[in-house]
């Protein structure tokens, strides 16, 4: 991914990243690895006021959104049977009590209901991010405050969460929501490396709606998009594709585009920028 030269971003981008497990953190030879150095680079060469970010494993009451208010908080291990060093994997990062109330204040302008909450960073924000920002060569200097999603797969709800946010873009915060574009770990164990079907045919209606429409009308593709009836093969919980509507709604008018793409077996690593420029 590369910054625009000669333009000001008159919002910061919203991005979508599909986080993967804790292995990829030692995988440096898989592409994605790459991929999450990419992004780190980008982002901290916006310099940003800022992270806010959303993860799949981070969910709230149906009709309330939880935003982290602590400025120190350990890890969450929250992954199952991989080897104990896993486990004692660490990322330095700081939360912001100011920026977290701001963010409350955005929700409940927006009609929504929020409280704060007292909650380290889980695998789906600090994986990628060990990546991302290595301490020796990208080190992230800003807080980073997570706002978790809804416990319902109602799109629409999520949405408007995104549209809530969606002013922090202009106050200097750059936006990442965290899933998997395609996450079927069910089938991962009944397959080889090649592809299943419904991995290539979701992720590539899922490309479709986000790099080429904007506003209501990639609102309305996306709703579709769960209707599909390779839907819940792609995803049989909501929960890792949620945050991309999210992202949608931060974005609402802002062109997407796809910066990274990769298959394997029943899951799709595919990251996203949804961003506007103001060339100068």
């Amino acid at each position: 991914m590369a910054v625009a030269t000669n333009s000001i971003v008159s919002r910061l981008p919203v991005y979508f990243i599909s986080h993967g497990g804790p292995p990829i953190i030692e995988m440096t030879d898989h592409p994605a690895y790459e991929a999450f150095q990419s992004f780190g680079r980008e982002v901290t060469a916006l310099k940003p006021e800022g992270l806010v970010v959303l993860s799949s494993h981070f969910t709230s009451a149906k009709d309330e959104i939880y935003i982290n208010d602590a400025e120190f908080t350990d890890l969450i291990y929250d992954f199952y049977g991989f080897p104990k060093h896993y486990y004692q994997k660490q990322f330095v990062h700081k939360g912001c009590k100011d920026t977290a109330e701001e963010i409350s204040e955005l929700l409940t302008l927006a009609g929504l209901k929020s409280r704060p909450a007292n909650r380290g960073l889980d695998h789906g924000i600090w994986v990628p991010f060990s990546i991302a920002f290595d301490p020796e060569t990208n080190p992230l200097t800003v807080p980073i405050v997570q706002v978790s999603i809804y416990t319902d797969e109602d799109p629409k709800k999520h949405i408007a969460l995104g549209k809530a946010l969606g002013p922090l873009r202009e106050r200097g915060y750059v936006i990442v929501a965290s899933g998997q574009a395609v996450h079927n770990l069910r089938d991962m164990s009944f397959t080889d490396i090649k592809p299943l079907p419904y991995v290539e045919s979701f992720d590539k209606a899922l490309e479709d709606a986000i790099t080429l429409n904007t506003g209501e009308e990639r609102s309305l593709k996306l709703l579709e998009l769960l209707k599909r009836r390779d839907a819940r093969e792609a995803h049989p919980h909501f929960d890792h594709i949620l945050p991309i509507y999210v992202a949608v709604g931060a974005a609402f008018g802002a062109k997407g585009r796809l910066v990274f793409n990769r298959h394997e077996k029943s899951v799709s690593w595919a990251q996203y920028c949804l961003s506007d420029l103001v060339v100068s």
